[in-house]
């Protein structure tokens, strides 16, 4: 095997320190949903082993009584023992669980914790509103590695704020914005003006930063862009990496307002407990866009219980691209000659000269999958490709990227498109981006052809765009390879590229 990854960087999957992270369980206890997670895998962007969460409403009705929701209570006790349970059964005891805003500010949170523990055996920490801030800053990061710009996690009972720079977590600050605790206050009057005055310290405390992006993290906040989805037809339903901007939100609010609640809870999939607290999600959003200004608004479906994972991530992996290590790790996983792709990387790179580093990034993705899906019957491997790629967990990828990444996959596996269910999502794509997946898809095509092992590149393209000629020199081991299919396949990237193409064998040494 050679040891030069060149830009994919050497495997972290069987340092100690990663092989550690191999399954880990996490539960949030929140003012409105208690939720388990198991992730799986030592990659940079790992999978969801496991995930539920119950409603629970445990800070239902603290302000009035400063204790939590009696049934509410009682709910999260039954949950944190099913969850006890299935972690004793999966072997990842001890769980590691954190408390927020109800636990925290609760008169009989002390006790709650300790009738927890002593039935369960699941210790909870409680963190203060900082922590939280804290957490639920670096589960953003886990997606979106050196990112920059504002947190914003809402919970049942709190809302934190936090800065992104460079990476790193900066200034935060946590209040009493969660829309529990606003559906507690008298007339909808009381409610915008206390809003209004708890935003406008907040925008004090943190100060204003220019050209910033707003992450939104938060069950409210995901059905908030469910519910945008909804009003805009938006054909790419993954809410990671949704992305909004202050008039669409603005729009949203008057359609949230305008519409019957129950027939929109059931058109957007949203539970009802959740439905409950939009309006008060909404109104909370409209202001910290009034006053905060951000240039772009992201969807992050990670936060807190991410953060958790993050926070025992060695440096190193923390630092590595999340889309490329969940697509090496599927590689090694699923493909039949794990290695292969980065030499098919290598092979289809001279098509795209002018690629800078994010579509670098997305065409390293793209080779490492390539192969992943061999599994699925011949008949569909285009199709499930495609849904792979546009629906599968990957963190730090956009939409149009997504549609792009599937794009190229499907035409790895078959040379039609369109003319189907994925209609609505390629025209996503302009016809330039269309192109270029379709070039890069029947390069991965041919490459797959010609392989020989991970060890040896089978050939080399070249490409002359101002000329119009395509040239594939092959080494004399790939020859007996360049049969009728390969043949077949070289022609018809040639034919994308609308270009001649000329084969070439090189001599033996």
């Amino acid at each position: 095997m050679i040891d030069d990854w060149q830009g994919f960087g050497r495997p972290l999957f069987e340092d100690a320190a990663a092989m550690g992270l191999g399954r880990v369980g996490v539960i949030d206890v929140g003012s409105n949903s208690v939720r388990m997670v198991v992730f799986d895998g030592a990659a940079r962007s790992p999978a969801y082993f496991y995930n539920e969460k119950i409603m629970c409403a445990l800070g239902a009705g603290l302000s009035e009584t400063g204790k939590l929701n009696p049934q509410g209570r009682k709910r999260a006790l039954s949950a944190i023992r099913r969850f006890a349970a299935l972690a004793e059964g999966m072997g990842i005891t001890p769980l590691t669980a954190v408390a927020t805003a109800a636990v925290r500010e609760a008169s009989d949170g002390p006790a709650f914790c300790d009738d927890v523990l002593a039935k369960t055996g699941v210790k909870i920490w409680v963190i203060d509103g900082q922590e939280e801030a804290r957490l639920s800053a670096q589960g953003v990061l886990l997606g979106w590695p050196q990112s920059y710009g504002l947190v914003c996690d809402i919970g049942g009972s709190s809302m934190e704020l936090a800065y992104l720079e460079d990476g790193e977590v900066g200034r935060r600050v946590t209040s009493a914005l969660g829309p529990l605790k606003l559906r507690e206050l008298k007339g909808k009057k009381k409610t915008k003006a206390y809003v209004r005055d708890t935003m406008a310290d907040l925008h004090a405390q943190m100060g204003s930063e220019t050209k910033m992006r707003l992450f939104l993290v938060g069950g409210s906040w995901r059905a908030i862009a469910r519910i945008d989805m909804d009003r805009r037809g938006y054909p790419l339903t993954v809410l990671h990496e949704y992305r909004m901007t202050a008039h669409q939100i603005s729009k949203t609010a008057d359609y949230i307002a305008a519409c019957d609640p129950t027939e929109l809870r059931h058109r957007c999939g949203i539970s009802e407990s959740r439905m409950a607290l939009v309006p008060q999600a909404s109104l909370v959003l409209k202001e910290l866009m009034r006053r905060f200004k951000p240039k772009d608004v992201a969807v992050s479906s990670y936060g807190i219980r991410e953060g958790m994972l993050y926070e025992q991530m060695p440096d190193e992996l923390r630092k590595r691209d999340p889309l490329v290590e969940a697509c090496r790790f599927a590689e090694r996983k699923d493909a039949r000659l794990p290695g292969f792709g980065r030499l098919l990387y290598d092979f289809v790179m001279p098509l795209f000269p002018r690629a800078n580093w994010q579509r670098k990034r997305i065409i390293k993705a793209a080779t490492l999958l390539h192969d992943v899906s061999w599994r699925a019957h011949p008949d569909y491997r285009g199709e499930v490709v495609f849904d792979n790629a546009t629906r599968a967990n990957l963190g730090g990828l956009k939409h149009a990227e997504r549609v792009f990444l599937g794009t190229a996959l499907m035409h790895r596996y078959t040379s039609k498109r369109g003319g189907n269910r994925f209609d609505p999502l390629l025209a996503m794509l302009n016809a330039e981006q269309t192109l270029e997946a379709e070039v890069m898809g029947r390069a991965m095509r041919l490459g797959a052809m010609l392989w020989l092992d991970s060890d040896r590149a089978p050939g080399k393209l070249k490409w002359k765009p101002k000329k119009r000629e395509l040239t594939l020199t092959l080494i004399p081991e790939a020859r007996p390879l360049f049969g009728e299919v390969a043949k077949a396949r070289f022609a018809a990237l040639a034919t994308a590229l609308n270009a001649t193409g000329k084969v070439r064998f090189a001599k033996p040494r």
